[in-house]
């Protein structure tokens, strides 16, 4: 079922409005819960004061794993849990979860061989398949040419899979709605509602006609990620969440090419962190620090973090000699860490997920992307405990229909229609992509099936995503529907035409909206996903040109 943004909104504002659940966060974990409601047959309503996957969750390492270092920290319960998940998201999802090769290398600060190959054989034995063998380092250097075969032994292969974050929150949206919740962005949910000492609804503001309405449910999920603390401290003042800053940085596989993705140890500190293949480019992450700044500002990458990535890749790849100036793009996540001890190393806090019941608002936070389905169940069985007993049981009840959407459109019925991405339509749209590319040749836009650039997404992304996906900003578009933004140079200056020419044709914005939306758009991205404003400007002419 494609919603409107504007039906959304006058369907909340309709008179004596009554919900089974709000759920207030549209990341990942929100979206999960969004959905899983819906399979029970709940009527749902989830609303983001930001975009849909505007936080965390767009801004991840694109990993769907179980998590060995988990695993080498003891914590068995979350790697098996999370192991198992993966396993499921790959055969549900395909092609938008895709197994791939990982290598965890031996050599400066690594555990011994032994203890590695111990590691991944329970690793897989948790996982239930056999898939990790030794590669000598002359082997892996010709895999993946440049490898530092002089202080690296070699490595272990094992799997793990990647995913497009953005687009597994945005599939989980779409198989929500489609079983009738209503989602809709730019939503806050200002405060909550209570009744007789119970929180009984929330006030929501538009924040794009700025009008309000109040909203009553059975209960309300408080799913914010790093933000949780904030809503839940009205009604519960302890605060629990330690924001945690991870950031990437992303580089033309011309000048880094591995195939897949490396596991290994900082020459500094000796913290886990991966190079690996993603949307064909490559990636260098993720650090690990305690996040202070403020949770309404994007985070950014820091100088210090630039650099500290760097020397990792160039330890790993020293002929690569990559500079600053190699670097497409950036990111950084926020992740909501459950602190145990501020005093700790934020690498060590585990990844668990919690949930608190505080009279009627059920919050969660923490946890792992891989999980988002297990927390969804563990979050409605807490909403059944704090209900009364003739209203739990639809909480827990046996889910209605499957995951997903079985899809009956195949790929080679798209190829045979000029679709050069099949693939990663099905797994972006389900059977929605036999509508685009019937729309595309009904409209007489077959061209805008053809990928842009390099990347694997086209003009026909876009306008459907202009079209059915809520996009209110430019960098909606361009950072979260698609990835366009950071994969191409100078985040994606280059096709800024023709995409004008798609947001003034679908949303019907002016010459002046168009240019203010481009200003908004150019400032982000400089600011928050490209390299700091410090280095910019240190920049000459030249280096920038090059950049």
């Amino acid at each position: 079922m494609l919603q409107n943004r504007n039906d959304n909104w006058a369907n909340i504002c309709q008179p004596g409005q009554q919900w089974d659940l709000v759920v207030v966060g549209g990341g990942i974990t929100g979206a999960g819960i969004a959905q899983t409601a819906a399979r029970r047959g709940l009527k749902v309503l989830l609303v983001e004061q930001r975009d849909f996957a505007w936080g965390t969750s767009s801004r991840s390492s694109k990993m769907v794993h179980g998590g060995l270092r988990y695993l080498a920290q003891g914590d068995f319960s979350l790697t098996r849990e999370s192991l198992t998940e993966r396993e499921f998201l790959l055969g549900a999802l395909p092609g938008l979860i895709e197994r791939m090769s990982y290598y965890y290398v031996l050599g400066p600060k690594a555990p011994p061989r032994f203890a590695v190959k111990l590691l991944l054989r329970l690793y897989d034995w948790l996982a239930g398949i056999t898939n990790h063998w030794h590669v000598p380092a002359n082997q892996l250097g010709l895999e993946m040419p440049g490898f530092n075969r002089l202080i690296h032994s070699g490595a272990y292969h094992y799997t793990d899979a990647i995913t497009d974050d953005s687009r597994l929150v945005q599939r989980m949206i779409a198989e929500a709605q489609h079983l009738g919740a209503v989602c809709i962005n730019y939503c806050k949910a200002e405060q909550l509602l209570k009744h007789d000492g119970r929180v009984c609804g929330v006030q929501l503001v538009n924040k794009v006609s700025l009008q309000t309405a109040e909203v009553h449910a059975l209960a309300v999920v408080n799913a914010t990620g790093a933000w949780a603390d904030r809503l839940r401290n009205e009604v519960n003042l302890e605060r629990r969440v330690r924001p945690q800053r991870g950031s990437h940085i992303l580089v033309s596989q011309k000048r880094l090419r591995v195939t897949g993705a490396l596991t290994l140890m900082h020459p500094l500190d000796g913290r886990y962190h991966f190079i690996y293949p993603w949307a064909g480019k490559t990636v260098i992450g993720t650090t690990d620090l305690d996040h202070s700044e403020d949770l309404d500002i994007e985070a950014h990458i820091t100088e210090q973090e630039v650099d500290y990535l760097l020397m990792a890749a160039n330890t790993a790849f020293p002929g690569a000699r990559l500079m600053r100036e190699d670097i497409i793009s950036t990111w950084s996540g926020v992740r909501p860490i459950i602190g145990s001890e501020k005093s700790k190393d934020p690498s060590k806090e585990r990844r668990d997920h919690a949930v608190w019941s505080d009279q009627g608002l059920i919050t969660v936070s923490g946890g792992k992307l891989t999980t988002f389905r297990v927390i969804a169940e563990d979050v409605l069985n807490a909403v059944a405990e704090s209900l009364p007993g003739t209203q739990s049981g639809r909480f827990t009840r046996k889910p209605e229909v499957p995951f997903v959407r079985a899809t009956s459109v195949t790929p080679m019925t798209l190829l045979e229609q000029g679709c050069e991405l099949a693939c990663e339509y099905l797994a972006r749209y389900g059977d929605a992509a036999s509508d685009i590319v019937q729309q595309s040749h009904a409209q007489g836009r077959a061209d805008e099936l053809i990928p842009i650039s390099d990347t694997r997404y086209s003009f026909a992304d876009c306008r459907w995503a202009l079209r059915h996906e809520q996009v209110q900003h430019l960098d909606d578009l361009m950072l979260r529907r698609t990835t366009l933004g950071l994969l191409l140079p100078n985040g994606g200056e280059a096709i800024m035409e023709p995409v004008r020419e798609l947001c003034i044709e679908e949303l019907g914005w002016s010459d002046s909206q168009w240019h203010t939306e481009y200003a908004r758009y150019t400032e982000i991205y400089r600011r928050y996903y490209s390299l700091p404003v410090a280095i910019q400007a240190q920049k000459s002419p030249s280096a920038a040109a090059s950049a």
